[in-house]
């Protein structure tokens, strides 16, 4: 391998490592909302379940009568559609598409973004 391609995979190592650095924070954010919601989630669905008056009312009426857990389902339900999913994995995204191309060159990468030289085939 020749210094300049060394240096371009070095640069190349140094700018994914970089990138996914930057969204670990915003990653690690977005955990965080999501199992203080689901928490609340099933903690407000356990209220409602036990609930004895449940059973006797319409369900609208019910829903109603637990706001807290109507709330944080509909918070759930809404940070889903606008795609918390794909932001709690972010970084693993990236990794695994650079992984992917990464194979045609005989290479991989880890989760941090470090370079894998995989060894040469011999023919």
């Amino acid at each position: 391998m020749s210094l300049e391609q060394t240096e371009d995979l070095k640069a190349f190592e140094r700018r994914l490592t970089e990138v996914i650095d930057k969204l670990q924070p915003a990653a690690r954010f977005w955990r965080i909302i999501l199992i203080f919601i689901s928490i609340c989630t099933a903690v407000g669905a356990w209220t409602w379940i036990w609930d004895p008056d449940t059973s006797k009312v319409p369900f609208t009426q019910s829903l109603f009568n637990h706001p807290f857990f109507t709330l944080t389902c509909l918070s759930l339900v809404m940070l889903f559609l606008c795609g918390i999913h794909k932001r709690v994995v972010a970084p693993s995204i990236i990794a695994s598409r650079c992984r992917q191309v990464l194979s045609d060159y005989n290479m991989s990468c880890d989760d941090t973004g470090k370079l894998i030289l995989k060894p040469r085939p011999t023919t």
